[in-house]
């Protein structure tokens, strides 16, 4: 049985194969607006953003899923949010608002980071070594909590 379709191309091999018959696509991303809409940092978490002008459903199909309250993805969505911020600010380093926005939520990671040390335990192994002896391996694993936030 034959093809009519041409073999694929031969590239080098730090290069990969293309088929010749491959349709090339022209990919668009949005550029940041200074003092975009910011979405809450849980809704961030949810949504994968924080920027909802940057948020683009997969086929307008909306993918974000309401993530539980608890101080794990407290922590999760505090460190998405700035890290979405520091993103931004590598292309806006002018932008003082945002500046000012990211000094308050590593400030806001930092104390509730401590305070889920100090309640749950170390979350990173290298967390560990404040503690008087290897404590990784004891109590159950930061995902496997279930205590819901007030």
């Amino acid at each position: 049985m034959s093809s009519n379709l041409p073999m694929p191309t031969v590239c080098p091999p730090d290069k990969g194969t293309m088929p010749g018959c491959a349709p090339l696509a022209v990919p668009f991303v949005p550029f940041q607006q200074t003092n975009s809409a910011k979405y809450g940092s849980r809704e961030a978490l949810s949504q994968g953003t924080l920027y909802p002008a940057l948020n683009l459903p997969f086929h307008l199909k909306k993918s974000g899923t309401e993530v539980p309250k608890t101080p794990l993805t407290e922590l999760q969505a505090l460190g998405l949010v700035i890290h979405e911020l520091g993103l931004y600010l590598d292309t806006h380093a002018e932008d003082a608002e945002a500046f000012a926005l990211f000094q308050k939520y590593v400030a806001l990671e930092r104390s509730a980071r401590d305070k889920y040390l100090e309640d749950h335990g170390p979350i990173t192994l290298g967390e560990t070594a404040m503690d008087d002896h290897y404590t990784w391996l004891e109590g159950p694993w930061p995902w496997e909590r279930q205590e819901v936030q007030k």
